[in-house]
Parts: C-alpha cells; sequence; structure tokens
C-alpha cells in the first residue's frame, strides 16, 4: 500500500508484492518485471481455501481440529505479550 512517500507490506506474499512495488519506484517497472521473472513470482493461489469462511467445511474442522491442541499456548502468549505491551504503554507515560 502506498499513501504519499510511505510503503507499507505485510505477509509473505505481499512481501514480495511489496519488495516488487519498491524495486519499481527505485530502478523502474522494467526491472522490477525482471526481478519477478528472474524469481518466477507468478501470485495465484491454488485454491480459494486461505480464510475459515472460504474454505471446505471438511478442511475447515480439520484444521480447527489440529490446532485445537495449540489454543491454550497461544492464548497464554498473547496475554503475556499483552502484558508486557501494557507495562511498556505504561513505562512510556510516565
Amino acid at each position: 500500500m502506498r499513501d504519499g512517500n510511505l510503503i507499507t507490506g505485510g505477509g509473505v506474499t505481499s512481501g514480495i508484492d511489496f519488495a516488487l512495488a519498491v524495486a519499481a519506484e527505485i530502478a523502474g517497472t522494467e526491472e522490477a518485471q525482471a526481478i519477478q521473472l528472474a524469481v518466477e513470482y507468478q501470485p495465484d493461489p491454488p485454491f480459494a481455501a486461505g480464510r475459515p469462511e472460504q474454505a471446505p467445511p471438511e478442511v475447515l474442522e480439520r484444521v480447527q481440529r489440529s490446532m485445537a491442541p495449540l489454543v491454550p499456548d497461544r492464548r497464554a502468549a498473547l496475554h503475556r505479550a499483552m502484558a508486557l505491551w501494557r507495562n511498556l504503554g505504561n513505562e512510556l507515560s510516565s
């Protein structure tokens, strides 16, 4: 995404898209296209299953079942991170 002189990107493939956009800004479109060709990057997901609402029900159920054991640890890690963030905010405001 571009907003004036600020360019941001996130995620795995959007990181590649971001890098190509920056390359085009710095070296021109043709150079960015050459880089894209060199790495053979042709973004087109092979399946429409990248989000829960898109995935087939049986696939969604399988992933939820396989991820369920990880949820408690991830939730605990999230709470630790939130506590650290709050503490940092308190330190910065005092």
